[in-house]
C-alpha cells in the first residue's frame, strides 16, 4: 500500500457543545478522487471543514504530506499544498476572473507543471471568455469554476471540494465533472463532499458514506453502487 496523501484517524469535531463528527477516520491517495457521500446534514462539510482547522476538532491522527495538521491555523495547512474549495465559493465578487486567479497565485512544487490562468482557461473554457468579467456578473456554475480555477493557481496537491454540482446547470455540472477528471489526471487528489451520489459516481474512485457523523461505508466506489440495500437506506434511492 502506498502512503495516503491525506490521513484522517479518529476524527471528531464539535459546534459548540453539540458533537458533529464522531472517530471519522478516511485516507486519500496521490491522484485519486474520493467522495464523501450523504444526506443533507449528514457531516460531509464538517468533515472538510475540520481537517481545514475552521471548526473545533480532535483526531487521533491527522496528517498530510507526512505533516500533523492537528493545532495549524488554516493558512498552515493551505501552504502545505491542501486546497479547499467551500460550498459558498467564496470569490472576489469586485474583481475580474484575471484578478481573481491572480490572488490565488503561488509558486509550483518541484517536478510538477505550474497552474497557469493559460492552463485553467483550458480545463475551464467558459471561462476564457470573459477573463475581464467581474465575479458579481457570473452565474453561480462560473463562479464555482472560478473558485476552483483560483484553488488551482495555489498549485496544491489535494482539493477539499464542497458540494460542486450544487445548484448548477445540468450542462455545466458535466464540464465539471469533465474538470476534475482532468485534474485527477495530472495528480491532484479530490477529497468530494456531494450529495449528488449520481454525478460523484461518475468521476470517484471510491466512497466514503457519512450518516450522522459516522462512516457507515468505505470501500470502491462500484462496491458502493452495487449495494443497492445501502444506497436506498443511507442516501433513499
Amino acid at each position: 500500500m502506498t502512503t495516503p496523501l491525506l490521513d484522517v484517524a479518529k476524527l471528531s469535531a464539535s459546534y459548540g457543545r453539540a458533537q458533529v463528527l464522531f472517530d471519522l477516520s478516511l485516507q486519500l491517495h496521490k491522484g485519486e478522487v474520493l467522495a464523501l457521500v450523504g444526506r443533507n446534514g449528514a457531516g460531509k462539510t464538517t468533515t472538510l471543514k475540520a481537517i481545514m482547522g475552521l471548526v473545533s476538532a480532535r483526531a487521533e491522527r491527522l496528517t498530510f504530506s507526512g505533516f500533523s495538521l492537528i493545532g495549524l491555523p488554516t493558512y498552515r495547512i493551505a501552504r502545505l499544498g491542501l486546497g479547499y474549495v467551500p460550498e459558498d465559493r467564496r470569490i472576489f465578487t469586485d474583481l475580474t476572473i484575471e484578478e481573481n486567479l491572480e490572488v490565488g497565485r503561488r509558486a509550483g512544487r518541484p517536478g510538477r507543471s505550474p497552474w497557469t490562468p493559460e492552463r485553467l482557461f483550458k480545463l475551464f473554457p467558459n471561462l476564457a471568455g470573459m477573463k475581464g468579467r467581474r465575479g458579481n456578473e457570473m452565474s453561480g456554475g462560473e463562479q464555482q469554476m472560478l473558485s476552483i480555477a483560483r484553488t488551482l493557481m495555489g498549485n496544491p496537491d489535494a482539493i477539499l471540494l464542497d458540494e460542486p454540482s450544487e445548484g448548477i446547470a445540468p450542462v455545466i455540472v458535466e464540464m465539471m465533472a469533465e474538470a476534475i477528471c482532468a485534474m485527477k489526471a495530472e495528480g491532484v487528489a479530490i477529497l468530494l463532499s456531494e450529495q449528488n451520489w449520481a454525478f460523484a459516481a461518475g468521476i470517484s474512485d471510491k466512497a466514503c458514506v457519512i450518516e450522522r457523523g459516522a462512516i457507515r461505508f468505505q470501500g470502491p466506489m462500484a462496491d458502493f453502487l452495487a449495494n443497492h440495500a445501502l444506497r436506498a437506506e443511507t442516501l433513499g434511492v
